[in-house]
């Protein structure tokens, strides 16, 4: 939805028209579904939560100003309403501590055996390249198998990598809105992005080859 779009469909929601609200709904509630389950224990946490933020989003429609797209804005009313259901239900850990957490640390993004080590003429170099996944690797990642893997790897990510994923690389948005949506620095959102794009790279390999 381009922002001219989303422009549109805010006036028309300010004016009453419930069928402008039906059509965001439609847009974004199974993107903010996913979304929330990775800040919840289930399923049905995750949809009462989007349900919550549903209502947040109308009862602030009038005080919207507008700085972020309507989307990304949605998206922040979810992850606060996730967070705050993820701590009563005994997530004790804060995601913006957890997000530390999945950021520091010695944690390697690729496996230190795929490089060539000190005693090498190159080292640092790949010594097993990445494998190719054909000549046009686009037209598998079509393919609805390839996309439905790609999904369970990325629901399979540590909390806060997934969650910075799917709004970076699935949804769209720049780093800064992510930053916003989150509430993280940006180092901790490039570290999550490059560590969440790793594994999910390395994933797809090996289930590719």
């Amino acid at each position: 939805m381009t922002r001219l779009e989303e422009k549109s469909l805010l006036a028309r929601m300010r004016e009453g028209d419930e069928a402008a609200f039906t059509e965001l709904v439609d847009s974004l509630h199974t993107k903010l579904v996913r979304f929330a389950r990775g800040f919840v224990h289930d399923e049905a946490t995750a949809q009462d939560v989007v349900q919550e933020a549903w209502l947040g989003a109308l009862n602030g429609l009038a005080t919207f100003e507008g700085r972020s797209s309507l989307s990304s804005w949605i998206f922040s009313i979810t992850a606060n309403k996730a967070k705050t259901r993820a701590v009563r239900d005994a997530r004790t850990t804060p995601f913006t501590a957890l997000a530390a957490q999945e950021a520091s640390g010695s944690e390697y993004a690729v496996s230190p055996d795929r490089f060539l080590d000190a005693s090498a003429e190159w080292p640092g170099h790949w010594a097993r390249q990445p494998a190719a996944w054909g000549d046009r690797p686009e037209e598998r990642l079509l393919q609805s198998e390839i996309a439905a893997e790609l999904f369970r790897i990325i629901d399979g990510l540590p909390p806060a990598q997934r969650a910075v994923l799917l709004l970076r690389d699935v949804e769209g948005y720049d780093a800064g809105a992510v930053c916003n949506i989150l509430d993280l620095s940006e180092t901790n959102v490039r570290v999550l992005l490059h560590r969440a794009r790793s594994k999910v790279r390395g994933a797809l390999e090996t289930y590719l080859t």
